[in-house]
């Protein structure tokens, strides 16, 4: 086939594609014009279908407007007449108030009117009474001699007695009340802490005696001349006292500490046999580090047996030196530790801390430590050391005030004055020299003299009571209880002394009679 044969078939066939392609397109337009026809009609349709349905539901809309207008015209107008009523109602409740009211009002000025002229009757009483009054006053001043001064005068000595005597009463039976309950509960506890308590007492002196194996030591520690005697009382601020007395050397000093360290060193040197001033100065620098190491042990177990726990290493060291240390005879770190376990009990007693009251009945006397050192009262000395390491301020408050300086705060600090005269008071714990006891006995004598009709008084039972004679013309039964509570109290402000003492007042009253 030749080639323009080819060319003319190609373009009937595009001719026939394209003949086919727009009577295809000319019939769809043709589809969709009658289909869009067809729509619109149906969109005219329903159109006026919904228009008609809308007018419909407008209409009806608007008759339901109405009626609820007309209904809710109605529930108003039906409103306002029940509040028109109940104004109405209102108002003739008012007017019937006021009348009322005006009613009461007219009763009222006719009852102030009456009661008026009564206050006006009253008062012309009440001058007809004051004039009664002063004539019987008159009357009676001249029947009785007395004036109405007095005898206003003999009226209130009259109810002083009365009223002294009920207070008597009064005080005898809280005294008795209190006896039976406080006293008995109080004793309970201290019993209890007591028989608990088993701690060892040390009865110390200010002197200290040495044994010596033979009297020719006793040339030996003189030294010629005295030279060994001088080194040694020097060096350890102890007196030695060589005397008659057979093989023995006595050390005296206030300090203990001072003549355990002088009786170390002496000790040490007899037995060494090498006594002369070097030997004495290198053996007494061994005895006082022996006494510091044996202080530092003394404190720690005092704290271990009173079961405390982490305290300042400084306080255990103070509290080591009171072994060395004496109150009226009494080892000052056995009483620390004696009132350490008896305010521990009484605490357990009464449901507090124990250990915190342990604590502060063990530093109670610290201070006495250093009061051979430091101005001021073992109270100061012991409550600034307390500070300065820190303790608790409840510890500080029971060391202060376990001697009535200050007040104490907390019911330890109570607990610590109550172990503190526990420990001091009882039979054999301390022990006082001849002239403090004698000036005791006559200072109580004296306060209970100076009271008015008193006769006799005698101090017995070592101090711990007063027996006081009344005149029976001068003292009656009543004035018994107070005169006795005022020299108690007399007693307490100006004298110190352990435990307690009784004030027992004797009254005798007689009759007499003759048979003739």
């Amino acid at each position: 086939m030749d080639p323009i044969t080819i060319v003319i078939l190609v373009l009937v066939a595009l001719l026939t594609l394209g003949i086919g392609f727009f009577v295809g397109n000319f019939y769809r337009k043709k589809i969709a014009e009658a289909k869009i026809g067809t729509a619109e009609t149906q969109a005219r349709v329903i159109m006026e279908e919904a228009k008609k349905e809308a007018e419909q539901r407008k209409k009806e809309a608007l008759l339901e407007a109405k009626e609820e207008i007309l209904r809710t015209r109605n529930e108003a107008d039906r409103e306002i007449k029940e509040r028109r009523a109940e104004v109405q109602r209102q108002e003739k409740r008012l007017i019937q108030r006021e009348e009322h009211l005006e009613r009461k009002i007219d009763n009222v000025e006719k009852k102030e009117e009456t009661l008026n002229q009564k206050l006006s009757d009253i008062k012309a009483r009440e001058v007809q009474v004051e004039n009664l009054k002063e004539q019987q006053l008159k009357k009676l001043e001249e029947l009785s001699g007395l004036t109405a001064e007095e005898a206003k005068q003999s009226l209130i000595e009259r109810y002083e007695s009365e009223a002294r005597h009920d207070a008597a009463v009064k005080i005898t039976a809280i005294e008795q009340e209190l006896k039976e309950n406080a006293e008995e509960k109080a004793r309970e506890y201290i019993t209890a802490a007591i028989q608990r308590c088993a701690a060892n007492q040390v009865a110390e002196v200010t002197v200290s005696v040495v044994v010596l194996p033979n009297d020719d030591m006793k040339g030996r520690i003189i030294g010629r001349e005295g030279r060994n005697i001088r080194t040694l009382e020097t060096l350890t601020g102890v007196d030695l006292i060589i005397d008659d007395t057979p093989e023995a050397i006595t050390l005296s000093s206030f300090d203990p500490m001072r003549r355990e360290i002088a009786r170390l060193s002496l000790e040490k040197l007899i037995t060494d046999g090498r006594i002369h001033p070097a030997r004495i100065e290198e053996t007494v620098e061994k005895a006082r580090k022996e006494v510091e190491a044996t202080i530092k042990q003394e404190g720690e177990r005092a704290v271990l047996q009173a079961g405390i726990h982490s305290m300042n290493s400084e306080l255990i060291r103070l509290l080591g030196r009171l072994k060395y240390r004496t109150s009226y005879g009494q080892n000052v770190l056995m009483h620390s530790l004696e009132v350490a376990y008896v305010a521990g009990l009484l605490a357990d007693e009464l449901g507090i801390d124990s250990t915190l009251a342990r604590r502060a009945g063990l530093l109670h006397d610290i201070g006495k430590a250093l009061s051979h050192e430091v101005e001021g009262s073992h109270t100061q000395i012991g409550a600034e050391i307390a500070k300065k390491y820190r303790e608790n301020a409840d510890v500080i408050n029971a060391i202060e005030a376990h001697h009535g300086d200050v007040e104490p705060n907390t019911l330890v600090a109570c607990l610590v004055q109550a172990a503190d005269a526990i420990s001091a008071a009882r039979p054999g714990a301390r022990r006082e020299d001849l002239d403090s006891y004698i000036k005791r006995l006559q200072k109580l004598e004296e306060i209970a003299g100076e009271f008015e009709g008193v006769e006799k008084s005698f101090a017995i039972q070592a101090g711990r009571e007063i027996r006081i004679m009344v005149k029976p013309e001068i003292v009656g039964d009543d004035n018994m209880v107070v005169i006795a509570r005022d020299i108690a109290r007399r007693i307490e402000d100006e004298m110190d002394y352990p435990g307690q003492i009784k004030v027992q007042i004797v009254r005798e009253s007689r009759a007499v009679d003759y048979a003739k």
